[in-house]
């Protein structure tokens, strides 16, 4: 498909500029999060310098872009979605290179010892890395830290609206012993403008170190910027849509906030009580009386390092689900409502705040419109040239035919994906998840019916041999509605929720079988031809970018061991040292000299995404 021809009217969109300076032409892409990757030369976790070999790997397999998490400096969690800030970057990624002017002799044997302590070669992230990784810059920073040559006073004038909030707010928050901004000392939590000044004033040195660490981080992520456009790679960011509660940008302008609420997501078929993040949601009529600043600020400083931004959670431009604080922590998700309430200003919110972000960037503007997405996102997005993600095991006709899309029904203006960072493995959908519904939710929806006994049930209609995770995976002989409706004893015309998760997960993975064109008898495990075919699915799809995990794109090979649904990056809706934490089993080095390299690039070759 010849998406130039197709799609020429995009560039008449409020995008077209955005469009022609990337050329309007399929791509293809690889996800990964910075922690996940590592050289020989990082000191355990990947850093700003690693980019340039992750590039590398890029430009070798035939992907021209290199999406990553957002690289905002993590909270206690290291959930990247739940930052200190939204500008200041990830101080634990600035590689510890000469390029810092090391001038005590002693210096690179303590960065030796840092990587003895911290080994890439495990499963996860130790993040103890972080507290010695600071100990050391702290120490080269006051043997060789200048505060005042030109361009580190350059960089804290350019970034005068949040560099300073930011610095004095992490040292604040190391005065208080690390708790949060709302319960400092009042002249602090208030922001008495004497009380900060006498601060600064006494810890001058520690406040300008939390800026030099920026500077630096600034300057390797700006080089790997820099070196990607020699590659002809493109660098996709990704925006949070929410920062932390216990944050500097909460802290610096509480006015923005809705603080007696926390953001999530309502019930669906994946987490039966939905979601509760916990960031406040915004109070956009705040933002907008002082022009939008806040949000282009944050599009100015994103523009140094990124020519492609993803918009986390889109659709909460237009309307967000919004949480009582004093729900229990239990309900999660479960008794929210929708900010604005009434569906008629949705679209009114989401498409100005999107005339700002067009009018205040460069970047190409990319959406994650996962979930429950109202109509009036979806038309703003395809008028404006925003595109948005096609995942796999979503891309469906869920209304009538209950069967996959073929790959020429996919949009155009979407970017084509096996799985997400909030997702399984390709491969461990593949075994675990395809053909199941959600234990949690189907146990609800028996609840909430009455006289539907889960505990009856189950056994009738789920092989539970074969249910893990979970999820229950539907009996063989449940093969029509009619022995549905049977065994729920009730009549079909009130059990319409019970139908739709049916027909929708009934016989999942042969319906997809048939969709990859692969020989013989539908296979219960994955392998590499069911990978190469299920990759080859996405990447001749009519989506303009195709972008896969690099865990999915490492796949077809022999790689990972194991069972491949513990090679999951994030459990949403659950707290663990194993979230945002996975490490990859081969170094970036080892990586450009594997095998998987050239398959990679035949198929974006035969795909004409190169």
């Amino acid at each position: 498909m010849d998406g130039l021809k197709l799609d020429q009217p995009l560039l008449s969109t409020a995008q077209g500029e955005k469009w022609k300076r990337i050329g309007l032409k399929k791509r293809s892409g690889v996800l990964a999060a910075l922690f996940s990757v590592y050289s020989r030369k990082s000191q355990g976790i990947g850093d700003y310098e690693d980019l340039k070999l992750l590039i590398d790997w890029a430009a070798l397999t035939g992907n021209s872009i290199v999406q990553l998490l957002p690289m905002n400096e993590l909270g206690p969690l290291f959930c990247p979605y739940d930052s200190l800030s939204a500008f200041a970057l990830e101080p634990m990624y600035i590689a510890l290179s000469p390029a810092l002017n090391l001038r005590k002799k002693d210096i690179p044997a303590k960065i030796q010892e840092i990587k003895e302590k911290f080994p890439s070669n495990r499963p996860y992230v130790d993040y103890r890395i972080k507290e010695e990784k600071l100990r050391l810059l702290w120490e080269i920073f006051q043997s060789e830290g200048r505060i005042d040559t030109a361009d580190f006073l350059k960089f804290k004038q350019d970034n005068s609206y949040w560099l300073l909030d930011f610095a004095l707010f992490k040292v604040l928050k190391a005065h208080h012993g690390g708790r949060p901004w709302h319960e400092w000392q009042e002249p602090f939590r208030v922001r008495a403008n004497q009380a900060l000044e006498d601060f600064y004033a006494i810890h001058d040195k520690e406040v300008n170190f939390q800026m030099w660490l920026q500077w630096l981080a600034y300057k390797q992520f700006k080089a790997a910027k820099l070196y990607a456009q020699k590659k002809k790679v493109l660098l996709k960011g990704d925006l949070p849509i929410l920062v932390s509660q216990d944050s500097a940008d909460v802290w610096a302008n509480p006015e923005f906030f809705k603080l007696d609420f926390a953001a999530g997501a309502p019930p669906d078929m994946y987490c039966a009580k939905g979601q509760r993040w916990g960031m406040p949601t915004y109070n956009w009529q705040n933002i907008a009386a002082d022009g939008y600043r806040y949000l282009k600020e944050k599009l100015r400083y994103a523009e140094n390092f990124c020519d492609i931004l993803r918009i986390d959670h889109v659709v909460g431009l237009f309307r967000i689900w919004s949480i009582p604080q004093s729900q229990p922590l239990e309900n999660a998700g479960l008794n929210g409502a929708y900010d604005p309430r009434e569906e008629a200003k949705w679209a009114a919110q989401g498409k100005g705040i999107f005339s700002v972000i067009l009018r205040n960037t460069k970047m190409l503007i990319c959406a994650e419109d996962l979930g429950t997405v109202p109509l009036v996102c979806t038309k703003a997005l395809k008028e404006l040239g925003i595109p948005g993600n096609d995942v796999q095991r979503w891309v469906k006709d869920w209304k009538i035919k209950h069967d996959f899309l073929k790959p020429q029904e996919y949009r155009f203006l979407s970017v084509a994906m096996l799985s997400t960072h909030d997702t399984t493995n390709w491969p461990a959908w593949w075994e675990n998840e395809a053909g199941t519904v959600d234990e949690g939710l189907f146990k609800r929806k028996c609840s909430d019916h009455r006289k539907i006994g889960f505990e009856r049930v189950k056994n009738k209609l789920f092989d539970l041999t074969r249910s893990q995770h979970g999820r229950l995976r539907w009996r063989q002989e449940i093969n029509s509605v009619d022995k549905l409706v049977e065994i729920l004893g009730k009549k079909k015309e009130d059990i319409a929720d019970f139908l739709d998760m049916y027909e929708n997960t009934y016989q999942e993975k042969e319906k997809l079988w048939q969709h990859l064109g692969l020989a013989g008898a539908m296979r219960e495990k994955y392998d590499s031809r069911i990978m190469e075919a299920a990759l080859g699915l996405s990447l001749d799809s009519s989506a303009v970018f195709c972008i896969n995990t690099i865990i999915d794109w490492l796949y077809l090979s022999d790689i990972f061991k194991d069972d491949p649904y513990q090679f999951r990056v994030n459990r949403p809706g659950t707290i663990s040292d194993k979230n945002w934490s996975l490490l990859l089993p081969l170094s970036l080095e080892e990586l450009l000299k594997h095998s998987v390299c050239e398959k990679i690039r035949q198929m974006n070759l035969a795909a004409k995404r190169i």
